[in-house]
Parts: structure tokens; sequence; C-alpha cells
């Protein structure tokens, strides 16, 4: 009889022993290989040997452990569980810590930012940090908080929602990773960090196996218990079963990234208490009865040590609240939000320049790098006289820093000091490169007069084009007319050279790496453009790295109603009006006859 290969211990076991090996080599079975080189087997055990390094020095008091300086920056709000449990598990394990961002909208908001700040000091203090979208809990939503089920909202707006914040969150990483340098955190081989969307596994996720695994270990009870579902089912309105399972799914979530990833510690705000002690209940409950002999924990075989090593954990940070104690976010309507096209630089910066006296040393130990005995520092000065507000133009600045990035930061506080007749502080120059070229990660396509797009300077995300620009046209020339390059036969050069990329749909594998999605651009006659349009009315363009286009498509009618224009969109009027003419000569006796025969509307374009 002929040997079939256990699919299953192909695709979850991290190892595969001799015996089955033999048997599928064999049966003709392909087994990924992957080679581990002499030099990652010593940096692997270097690393190893740092940490161990480290964890002495933090036992013998020499230095300060991870949760402690945590909790002196105000950081930690409520641990789940033990609180000296968790800093022993940080202390001797590099362990994976991870907080959740669900994209319900176009952009990020300031109390984003809490938890955020947590995994930038772990990324850079040595952690494996994971940023997740929740790509698709958010078709679902967190019921917590909300006295109302969420709208539904159309699969473009959602994935319009999902690349917007995505892009906002790989650019803030690249923006703390620049500023850390600053404060002597250098990038090491250890260090880790990704961007992750849940779309890559719940969209493939079968409903038995949620059930069987997940479900069996999940207390009606204990759900029931919970205040936002008690509140829920007492109101008029009730809870749906949807928003009852959100827990569940969010609970999946850190199961898979704990199996796969070893993400041992959730961080999320402080309403997340109950979903961050639901998901650490699942984990113990599947870990301790999954049928997978490979994923199959039984701590009573395992040293005490080691069994500690694998617990999940987690803790929550404070809600950023308003002077009257009301909670700032999405749903309490008083969001302050990261992109710049819905609370522009400036008044973010003129958000924490009126921060109250009595709040400014709190808000500068949880929203920058500077060391405390920095920010004492500062503090002595700004009360010195308390009206020049030096405190507050620190915390704007900096968090503009991390947002938005050093250039625009710069620029904003120049702008704001200019308009209000106020002294100039801790302006550094933007650092130059040795031999004067251009800084790096930067894209001028192929225009060398272009403005630089990097990290620092990305340009406004979205646009509104007619259909007569985007349906059936070559992407070469959408590219003209979403004002991304100077011409036509530029964006035609782009394409050649493979410089542009047009958003595929993220529902086609279910994935969203680093990048998004994306899929390169051909010099088509716009056959294909359709194919990549998102419900009809998104288009997704991107050049390079960091200029990103999100195309809302309104008919020709809208766009002349709401007085807008666009390269090439006069000369397509005339086209079609010159088409307009031509056929009443033809149909109207009596019409005057034209002069000159019009261009054809391909020789206008």
């Amino acid at each position: 009889m002929k040997f079939k290969p256990p699919t299953r211990l192909l695709q979850k076991s991290p190892y595969i022993c001799p015996s089955c090996a033999r048997h599928i080599r064999l049966s003709g079975a392909v087994i990924q290989k992957r080679n581990i080189t002499q030099a990652f087997i010593q940096k692997t055990l270097e690393a190893k040997l740092d940490w161990a390094r480290q964890s002495t020095e933090i036992r013998a008091g020499r230095k300060e452990s991870m949760l402690s300086m945590l909790e002196k920056r105000g950081y930690v709000h409520q641990v789940v569980g033990s609180r000296d449990d968790l800093e022993r598990l940080m202390t001797e394990k590099r362990i994976g810590i991870y907080c959740g961002v669900d994209p319900t909208a176009p952009s990020l908001h300031v109390g984003h930012l809490l938890p955020l700040m947590v995994l930038y000091w772990s990324y850079i203090r040595g952690f494996h940090t994971c940023s997740l979208l929740g790509g698709a809990t958010a078709q679902i939503g967190d019921p917590i908080g909300r006295t109302t089920t969420r709208e539904f909202q159309h699969s473009s707006v959602r994935k319009v929602n999902m690349m917007k914040t995505h892009l906002q969150l790989k650019g803030m990483w690249q923006h703390v990773e620049d500023r850390a340098r600053d404060y002597g955190y250098h990038w090491e081989w250890a260090w880790k960090r990704e961007l992750t969307n849940n779309n890559a596994w719940l969209h493939k996720l079968p409903v038995l196996e949620l059930l069987k695994l997940a479900g069996r270990g999940t207390r009606l009870g204990t759900m029931l218990g919970r205040d936002t579902v008690r509140n829920r089912i007492k109101s008029k309105e009730g809870m749906s079963f949807a928003e009852f399972t959100y827990p569940l799914l969010q609970a999946w979530d850190w199961w898979h990234m704990y199996s796969t990833k070893d993400i041992q510690v959730q961080v999320g705000g402080a309403d997340q208490f109950g979903n961050i002690l639901a998901g650490i209940d699942t984990i113990n409950w599947i870990r301790h009865n999954h049928y997978d002999p490979v994923l199959l924990q039984n701590e009573n075989a395992m040293k005490e040590k080691e069994a500690f090593l694998k617990r999940p954990m987690g803790f929550t940070v404070p809600l950023l609240t308003t002077s009257s104690g009301e909670k700032f976010g999405k749903s309490a309507g008083n969001a302050v939000w990261l992109d710049a096209e819905m609370t522009s630089p400036f008044d973010l910066y003129q958000f924490f320049l009126r921060l109250a006296d009595a709040d400014v040393h709190r808000y500068l130990k949880l929203f920058t790098f500077e060391p405390l005995d920095e920010l004492e520092k500062l503090m002595q000065e700004h009360n010195k006289d308390a009206a020049k507000r030096v405190a507050q133009h620190k915390l704007a600045k900096e968090v503009l820093r991390i947002v938005h990035g050093q250039q625009i930061a710069q620029k904003t506080e120049g702008e704001h000091r200019s308009l209000f007749k106020t002294p100039s502080i801790d302006v550094p120059q933007m650092p130059a490169s040795a031999n004067g070229e251009r800084p790096p990660d930067m894209n001028r396509s192929l225009n060398e007069t272009a403005p630089i797009v990097n990290a620092d300077s990305p340009p406004f995300h979205s646009l509104t084009l007619p259909k007569s620009l985007v349906y059936n046209q070559p992407i070469s020339r959408i590219l003209y007319y979403a004002g991304m390059v100077a011409s036509r036969s530029e964006g035609h050069r782009i394409i050649v050279n493979k410089g542009a990329y047009l958003g595929a749909r993220p529902a086609r594998t279910g994935k969203m790496g680093d990048n998004v999605d994306w899929t390169t651009a051909t010099n088509s006659e716009g056959k294909d453009t359709e194919t990549y349009i998102i419900g009809g009315d998104t288009l997704f363009v991107r050049i390079g790295k960091w200029r990103v286009k999100i195309i809302k498509i309104i008919s020709d009618e809208q766009f002349v109603e709401q007085g807008l224009t666009a390269p090439g969109w006069e000369e397509l009027r005339k086209a079609q009006e010159g088409k307009s003419l031509n056929d009443q000569e033809v149909t109207d006796p009596g019409a005057k006859p034209v002069s000159a025969e019009p261009a054809s509307l391909g020789q206008l374009l």
C-alpha cells in the first residue's frame, strides 16, 4: 500500500522525525528545507547569552527590569494575574508581546498610542513585538464600550480603513526606530518586530475547529457574567451572537500567535481586561487539551521553570480621558486622530500644547523616550515660567516625531512658534549623510525634480477621481490623473521599470504582509484595471515604498457638482464636448458645421 504523508504533521509540526521523513521521501512528497548557517547558530547563542547576563543583572538589582520601567512611566494599569509572575517571565525570557487594533475607522487616534508605546519600548529593549491589525475582527466589532450594534461597513470602506491603518502603523514603526537611535538604542540582531493581520488565519479557520478547541474551553456562565454582555442584553437593542463571540475570536488570534510565533503577553486598554483574561483562559485550555501531540503541553511532565515559561500573561494600560473623565476614542466621538488628513499636524501639536500643567509631566512619561531624570529637569525649567509652556512644546513635538516623523514635527513647531511669537527650543537640524547624498528610504521615482517622499514626508493618501479617468484607462494614465507623476510618459517609464503597484484584493489570499497585498502594475490597455477596483469605487495605487494613493471613484456628474478637478480632466471634458458636437452634426441637419474634425479621445489623452 502506498504511504500517504501525514498532512497535518507537515503543516503544523515544527519538526519531522527521521522515520516519517524517510517514508515521506519514498512517497515522492516534497519536503521544504531551510538551511541554517553556522553564523545564524552563533548569533542565536550569543543572543541567548546576552539575555541570560541581563537577567542575572536584573535579579541582582544592578539593572532595572522591564516591568518596573513600564510601571515608573505609568504604562501599567492592571496586571491580568500575578504581577511578580509577569516580571519574572519578562526577565527570564525574551518573550513575544503584542497589542491589536481593529481598523473600524480610517485612522488611529491618540488613545491607541498608549499600548503602542509599550510595544515600542519592548522592541528597543530586545523583545519580539507584534502589532496586530484586526482586518477580520473589524467586520464584527468589539462590543466593549458600545450601547448599540456597530453599523455594517461596506467591503470597500473596510479595506480603505485597513489600508490606511496599516500605512500608519508602518510609518510609526519607522519613526520610532529613527527616534530611538537618538537615545542610544541601536538595532541589534535579536530585535524583532512585525505587523500582521488576522485576515491571514481567521479567513481560513473552519468553524468546527474554532468550536472544538476554543469553544469547548469557554464557559458560558463566565461570558454572560461580563458587564458588557449583561448591559447589552438588558438594553432595548440587545446583543448579537456575532458580538457575543468577539472575545472568542480575539482569544483565537492570541492562540494562533502563541502557537506559531511564541507570543505570550498581550497588552490592551483598560477596557480590554476581560478580553485578555478570556484569552489567557482559552490558551491554557487549548494547550492542555489539544488533540495534536505536538501542540499539547503536559505541565505535569515538565520542570517547574519550563512550565512557567510557557504561560500566557497580559496587562492593561490606562485609558486617556478628558478633564471630566470622559474617554477619548471613536465611540465617544471626540477622538484626536493621528491621520494628517483628519487631524492636521498643526492641530495635533495644538492639542498637546493646550494640555494642563497638572497633566503634562504624566503625558511626557507616556509619550516620549526621554529618560525620567531628563524629564525632571525639563519640568523644573517649565515651572520657572509656566506661561512659556516649555513642557507642552516638548511633548507636542515628541508626539509628532513618532506619529509624523522628524521633518513634519520640526516644520509644525516652526509654524506654531512663528504664529504665536514664542522662542524655539530643541530644534535640531535634519541629519545629513556623510557624502551629502539624499536621506535614506526616499523615493523620487524617475523624476529628479520631484520632492523627496519617505516615511517622514508621505503625501496625503486620499484622492477622488471621476469614473472616466479610471475605468478602462491604462495604469500609466491613472498615475498621471492621480497627480503621482508629472506626465503620462513618466508613468509609462515607472511601470516599465516595475516601480508601480496596484492594491490586490486582501481577501484573495487572506494574507497581509508588511507591504499589504500589492501586484506589480503592467502597461495594459486598461482592460485589467477594473479587476483591481474594490467594491466598484476604490482603487489602491503605489509608487515606490511610501507614495500611496487611495482613489475614491465617483461619477463624472458628482465630480463636476463637487467642483473637483484633476490632471487631464479638462482635456477629457473638451474631448467629450467635441464628440457631442460631432454627433449633433450627423443627427441634426440644421446644425452648424464643425470647421475641423475634433481630435480623438486617445489623441487628447
